[in-house]
């Protein structure tokens, strides 16, 4: 049987670290976090996280890649720096976690629930 989408972000899931939006907050507050939004450019225009950079799912394994003339200046050399996935319900920050984990992150994090969740505890997104 073919497998659907949601499957891909259950089996991601179960392999990823995920950072619920109160330890995400207080994250973001220590200092020393890298967040990337995956979202489309136009998703990410509407309301992300504080200092967060936009680099959407279908292109992130290029720019984590330092090799490509894709890369980003940022997510390409954070291999050893924590990074935080979001995007709105966390399925797609999940996926981009689980690439980005076997393409030897390792202290990467899924933003667990979303901007969904984030705005839903009452933290405010950056316009």
């Amino acid at each position: 049987m073919a497998k659907r989408f949601g499957c891909f972000i259950k089996e991601a899931r179960a392999n990823i670290k995920e950072l619920d939006a109160e330890s995400a907050h207080d994250a973001l507050a220590e200092g020393g976090i890298l967040v990337v939004d995956v979202r489309e450019p136009d998703e990410f225009a509407q309301g992300h996280l504080p200092g967060a950079i936009n680099i959407p799912r279908g292109v992130i394994e290029a720019a984590a890649d330092a090799s490509t003339h894709y890369r980003h200046p940022q997510l390409s050399i954070a291999h050893q720096q924590k990074v935080l996935m979001c995007c709105t319900s966390g399925g797609r920050s999940a996926l981009a976690v689980h690439a980005l984990q076997q393409m030897g992150f390792e202290q990467i994090y899924s933003l667990a629930g979303g901007l969904e969740c984030w705005s839903a505890e009452g933290f405010e997104l950056e316009r």
